[in-house]
């Protein structure tokens, strides 16, 4: 019967004992004596030496209680297993009554719960470390923290946590508390698949060295010695994964006894590798999404940007601080429409109204208007917004608002500094147009003078000559307008005048320059053909700024040609139709061409191959042309020379910053040929 009792206890899935009532042990189980090491003579003696020290007093306090009551009791305690390693069990007690309610014997079950204590130390762990990335905790405290869970629940180990560096080249220490750094720092300097740490996460596959010193891979490594002073003997390497698959880091857990791996143990490795690539990848992404946001609000404060979204149908409005700032409003006060009108310039407001408008339609709209702030000083806003519709259909938009003052008041001073040095260059040119003009103005000023004389005389007659003496004056008259004429051509070419948008008729133009450029062209030796198209369409522009682009042609021809000795010299001045809806001129010369330079880089800013060109004489004249939305360009000729040609359609587009019929463009500026 014994012998049964005994086989049916041995058969039990725990540790069986028994006590006296007073405490006593009596029976030890013959699994308690082999799970322990103890031999069965001294188990009695010496079965508390199984208990974990720290948990020894605590047991032997509350068996002393379970004592006193007298009823059932279950305790947690950890047992030294024969190997040495300790691991918990739930101790359950149950009392054996006799018939008068008395406690005869105790008995007592020891179940393991090594694994789901680790898989509840684990699941609290995980929680705990979530609430720490979610309060933002640094990185090397969130890492640390990991690692000291993992030494807790796996007993006998060193845990440390290395993170790639976003370059995702190298690896760098996150954290090693029981470690020493030298150890740790030695394993991740080392070359690629120097240490199973480098491997693993090079290979993003787990590396599990059961004998580290029997393992010939490592032999050679820096750090070998080091873990054999250390007294570490195995190391299991395993990669930290994204859910993009990336290799965040490694986790190696260093063994300090020869150790292979169990279902078990793969079981705990990967809950444990688990919670750190959570971890990681939540930190770094947290800390990402901070850099992100610093960045973009460092951003919108360098550049004058900020956002704000409205919901058209409630007319809820709400702004970035950026915005706050460039409308200068107070940050704690609610924001109305009625607010930000009364902030838009009172010229801008009938725009700022239209775009209202649109936003009532939830169309897309992009705009910009001033604001006249307290101080009087003006502010020009660029808006840029989109309507979305909410999860209810209601129509919001989202819109980026930037100040763009000093941006509008530099290309203010940059257009007047360019008009102004077109005024200086144009006036520069004066003196190769000397003689041109002195011949313009000497024949109407020979006229008058002779007409007077004339007139004098038919009136000093005898009779007087009345009808010859009214022909002359009409004549000096004529001859006087002329003069006026010319004066008013040269005054409006090189004065200083804002652009005047009207229509001009480019036949007329070129007449006018070529009659103040024909003594030059005679004295150069220059054979002129013009060519002029009949019923040329007007083209709407700055009369004056055309003419200064066809002087600059003019100027740049005759210089071409003023080396050719062995071909005529030949200027082309041709209007044509061009296109559907424009007017093309063109000047052909038979001058030296371009040589080895390419043709369109004759327009770029200061680039020149003259010894005393400015090189913006042709760039300021495309920009003039480009400002008529028209287009100029070059092209070398077959027989020698080269084509500057420009085109101009009859009615240009609306020009951004344009108020009606006047509007300062970029004036021409004189320079040499077309070699530049």
């Amino acid at each position: 019967m014994e012998n049964e009792f005994l086989q049916v206890v041995d058969a039990l899935p725990g540790l069986v004992w028994t006590a006296l009532p007073n405490g006593e042990v009596t029976f030890l189980s013959r699994r308690w004596c082999e799970y322990t090491g103890i031999s069965a003579e001294n188990i009695l003696q010496y079965w508390q030496d199984a208990i974990h020290p720290d948990d020894l007093p605590e047991l032997l306090r509350r068996w002393s209680d379970n004592l006193t009551s007298g009823e059932p009791r279950e305790i947690d305690a950890r047992l030294r297993r024969f190997d040495g390693e300790y691991r918990w069990f739930l101790i359950r007690t149950r009392p054996i009554l006799d018939a008068s309610g008395h406690v005869v014997k105790w008995c007592g079950l020891n179940t393991e719960i090594e694994d789901r204590r680790r898989m509840e130390a684990l699941l609290a762990g995980e929680t705990e470390l979530l609430e720490m990335v979610a309060g933002a905790r640094p990185m090397p405290v969130i890492l640390e923290w990991l690692c000291r869970l993992v030494e807790s629940v796996a007993a006998g180990c060193y845990c440390s946590i290395a993170v790639m560096q976003q370059e995702g080249e190298r690896l760098e220490l996150g954290a090693a508390p029981s470690l020493p750094r030298e150890f740790i720092q030695s394993v991740i300097d080392g070359p690629a698949d120097s240490d199973p740490c480098a491997t693993a996460a090079l290979s993003n596959q787990q590396v599990i060295v059961a004998d580290l010193l029997a393992d010939c891979r490592w032999e050679r490594c820096s750090w070998r010695q080091l873990a054999v002073h250390r007294r570490i003997d195995a190391c299991w390497s395993t990669p930290l994964v994204s859910a993009s698959g990336k290799v965040m880091g490694v986790c190696s857990i260093h063994y300090d006894r020869r150790r292979t791996s169990a279902p078990l143990d793969h079981e705990l490795m990967g809950q444990i590798v688990r919670i750190a690539s959570v971890a990681v990848e939540r930190t770094q992404r947290d800390a990402t999404l901070r850099r992100s946001e610093a960045f973009l609000a460092e951003t919108r404060r360098l550049s004058s940007t900020g956002g704000f979204s409205k919901c058209v149908s409630t007319g809820e409005i709400n702004w970035s601080d950026e915005v706050y700032r460039m409308f200068e409003f107070d940050a704690s006060k609610p924001v109305s429409l009625e607010l930000i009108r009364s902030r838009v310039h009172p010229e801008d407001r009938a725009s700022f109204d239209d775009m209202l408008d649109r936003q009532q339609r939830g169309i897309d709209y992009e705009h910009e208007y001033r604001l006249l702030m307290p101080d009087q000083s003006v502010k020009y806003m660029h808006v840029v917004a989109h309507a979305t519709k909410d999860v209810s259909g209601r129509v919001e938009y989202i819109a980026a608002i930037q100040d763009v003052t000093e941006r509008r008041r530099s290309e203010a001073a940059l257009i007047e500094a360019r008009s102004e040095l077109a005024r200086v260059a144009r006036a520069s040119s004066f003196g190769v147009l000397t003689a041109s003009i002195a011949h313009e103005v000497n024949q109407p000023l020979s006229g008058i003078i002779t007409n007077a004389s004339t007139c004098l005389r038919m009136l000093g007659a005898d009779p007087p000559n009345l009808d010859g003496a009214r022909e002359t004056a009409r004549r000096t008259i004529r001859d006087g307008n002329r003069a006026s004429d010319v004066i008013k051509r040269l005054r409006a070419l090189f004065g200083k005048t804002d652009a005047t948008i009207e229509n001009v008729d480019l036949n007329e133009s070129i007449n006018e320059i070529v009659t103040l450029f024909r003594s030059e062209l005679h004295r150069s030796r220059v054979t002129v053909q013009i060519e002029l198209a009949g019923d040329l369409p007007y083209v709407a522009g700055d009369r004056i700024q055309l003419q200064q682009v066809i002087l600059n042609l003019l100027l740049n021809a005759l210089e071409a040609m003023s080396g050719i000795d062995d071909r005529p010299r030949q200027l082309l001045v041709k209007t044509e139709y061009h296109a559907a809806d424009g007017v093309r001129v063109s000047v052909a010369d038979t001058g030296t061409g371009f040589g080895g330079h390419e043709p369109m880089r004759v327009f770029d800013p200061f680039y020149t191959t003259k010894p005393g060109g400015m090189g913006i004489g042709l760039s300021v004249s495309k920009s003039i042309i480009d400002n008529h939305d028209g287009r100029l360009w070059a092209a070398s000729n077959d027989s020698g020379g080269a084509t500057f040609s420009f085109s101009i359609p009859k009615h240009p587009k609306q020009h951004k910053g344009g108020n009606g019929r006047t509007g300062r463009w970029i004036a021409g500026v004189t320079d040499s040929p077309q070699s530049k």
